[in-house]
C-alpha cells in the first residue's frame, strides 16, 4: 500500500452529499466516533468500470449502523450513486472504495443519541492488499492471543470500526514476527478467520471447510466464493473447526474484498501447498469479478 499518505493527495472525496477537496476531507477533534469507535464501513471494490456486489455492500453499511443504533440518513440507491460518483469524480475505474459513517460532534461522552450522522465515501487505485509474489506462493499467518468476541459482547455482525481494534493489536503482532498477517480464534478457542478476511481450507476430502460467521461478519466475498465452489460441485460444510486441525489441512485461502481469494502457505509453524481447488476458486472470482489476474 505504498504511496502519498492518506490525508495528502490529489482528487475528491464525497461528503454529506457534496464533492470535497481531498485535504479538506476533515472532521472534529470530539468526533464521537474517534473516541468511542462508534462508525461503521465498507471495503468495496471496482473492476473495469463497475463496482461488485454494490448493493450489497450499501445494505450492509445500512444494517450496520442500525446495529450501532443510528440510521444512516441516506438511501441504499443514494449510497449507490455516492459511490459511483466519488469514482467519476476521481477518475477511478480499477480500484477500492470506503464508505464510511460515523457520529458527530454534538454530544461528547458515552451517549451520543443527538449526534448528527454523517456519511463519506473516498475512492482510490489499489490493485491488490498483499503483493503478487504473496498471493502466488501464499501469505503466512501467525495466531493471535487476541480473540473475536462473543455475540452478546460486542455488535459482531456489524462491519464496526470499533470491532478492527484487535484485529490492528493482531496484525502489528504478526507482522513484527515476520508473518504477513493474523489468524483470530474466537472467544471459544475455535478457528474464527484473518484480521480482515474469511478463512477456508481443505482437509484431503474434496470439501470445503470454513466456520460458522456466529461471531463475526460472514463476508459478501466469502458468500460469493462459497456459490463459486457449489457451482463447480465442491461441497461446503460450514462448522466448529479446532486449532489442532490445523495440522490435517492439505490447502488454506483467505477471502475478503481487499483479499479477493489469497492462498495461506504458513500458519504459525505449519506450510501448505497453494492446492488447485485454491488455484480454481480464484480464477473463478477473478474471472467473475473481471480482474486481470496478477
Amino acid at each position: 500500500m505504498a504511496g502519498p499518505a492518506y490525508d495528502d493527495r490529489d482528487g475528491k472525496i464525497w461528503y454529506d452529499g457534496k464533492m470535497v477537496e481531498w485535504r479538506d476531507a476533515n472532521v472534529h477533534l470530539l468526533t464521537h466516533t474517534l473516541h468511542y469507535g462508534s462508525g461503521v464501513f465498507e471495503g468495496v471494490r471496482m473492476y473495469s468500470g463497475k463496482i461488485f456486489k454494490l448493493q450489497e455492500h450499501s445494505e450492509r453499511l445500512i444494517n450496520s449502523a442500525k446495529i450501532m443504533g443510528f440510521d444512516i440518513p441516506y438511501s441504499v440507491d443514494e449510497i449507490n450513486q455516492a459511490c459511483l460518483d466519488a469514482c467519476t469524480a476521481n477518475g477511478i475505474t480499477d480500484g477500492y472504495l470506503r464508505p464510511l459513517a460515523w457520529r458527530g460532534s454534538e454530544m461528547m461522552g458515552v451517549a451520543a443519541q443527538s449526534n448528527t450522522i454523517h456519511l463519506a465515501v473516498a475512492a482510490w487505485e489499489w490493485p491488490s492488499y498483499f503483493s503478487p509474489e504473496a498471493r502466488e506462493k501464499g501469505i503466512s499467518l501467525k495466531t493471535s492471543k487476541w480473540r473475536r468476541p462473543a455475540a452478546n459482547t460486542a455488535p459482531v455482525h456489524a462491519k464496526a470500526c470499533g470491532l478492527y481494534m484487535i484485529a490492528t493489536l493482531s496484525k502489528h503482532d504478526a507482522e513484527s514476527h515476520g508473518f504477513t498477517d493474523s489468524l483470530m480464534l474466537d472467544y471459544r478457542g475455535h478457528v474464527a478467520e484473518a484480521t480482515g478476511a474469511n478463512i477456508f481450507m481443505e482437509m484431503g476430502d474434496g470439501k470445503l471447510h470454513t466456520p460458522t460467521p456466529d461471531c463475526f461478519l460472514d463476508g459478501i466475498t466469502r458468500r460469493t466464493v462459497i456459490d463459486l465452489a457449489k457451482a463447480r460441485g465442491i461441497e461446503i460444510v460450514e462448522r466448529t473447526i479446532l486449532p489442532e486441525e490445523l495440522a490435517n489441512v492439505t490447502q488454506v485461502f483467505l477471502t475478503g474484498t481487499a483479499a479477493e481469494v489469497t492462498p495461506v502457505g504458513t500458519i504459525d509453524d505449519k506450510t501448505y501447498a497453494v492446492g488447485e481447488l485454491t488455484k480454481t476458486l480464484r480464477e473463478d472470482y477473478e474471472k467473475l469479478v473481471g480482474r486481470t489476474p496478477a
